[in-house]
């Protein structure tokens, strides 16, 4: 009997329940792919708008900084965008770091966006297996309780084998799921951390450069 033979059969034999965690691996299968491609593209963007905005930045070429920030392609663009426009009025560093942290928390939810959702699905589909098994027991025992003597422990065990194929392919599905949502908290983790980096830098060279100001002045 070939795999393909064996997954279909494995699937028919686990009853109705089988369905509602087939979706649930869909929809989580396409989350997953979404969001992975997304922050894979994030990181990319960052971290060529920040090699591209940090010279311009310690140059003090603060127009070339403007016009490249205009139009924010990336989280980082965004971030510097709010500290330069808050610079317009005001250099303290409070101030741009406030100005800087509002951008971030307006950067954030893209970010994060979606990839709880891979947790919760994990958890419905394990539940779902869950239930799918015990409904598969009531029915079973409700089986057999008629059943000839002789027969009962056959059909037994054959119903309860049959009713734990929803629980198998409930744990089947939750399992890659947990390990995709660790993953990709761990890049959403690392996207947020380099925009922090970001924000200090950004800070840092601007308290240097208003301390040698005043140091000449």
């Amino acid at each position: 009997m070939d795999m393909l033979t064996m997954t279909i059969r494995f699937f028919q034999n686990g009853g109705p329940f089988m369905v509602p965690i087939a979706v649930v691996l869909a929809i989580g299968f396409a989350i997953a792919l979404e969001r992975y491609i997304y922050l894979a593209r994030a990181m990319s963007a960052n971290r060529r708008d920040f090699n591209k905005l940090m010279p311009l930045l310690v140059q003090g070429r603060f127009v070339e900084l403007i016009k490249q920030t205009e139009k924010p392609r990336s989280a980082v663009c965004h971030v510097f965008k709010e500290g330069l426009e808050r610079m317009e009025t005001t250099r303290r560093r409070q101030d741009l770091e406030y100005a800087m942290e509002e951008g971030l928390l307006e950067a954030l939810p893209a970010i994060e966006k979606r990839t709880p959702y891979l947790a919760t699905f994990a958890n419905i589909a394990t539940l779902l297996g869950l239930l799918g098994t015990i409904i598969g027991l009531i029915a079973a025992f409700t089986a057999v309780a008629n059943a000839d003597p002789a027969e009962k422990a056959t059909l037994l065990s054959q119903s309860i084998s049959i009713a734990m194929n929803t629980t198998a392919f409930g744990l089947m599905v939750a399992i890659p799921l947990l390990l995709v949502h660790s993953h990709l908290q761990g890049k959403t983790k690392a996207i947020v951390e380099n925009l922090d980096i970001a924000v200090v830098k950004f800070l840092n060279f601007m308290e240097r450069d208003r301390a040698a100001a005043a140091a000449k002045a």
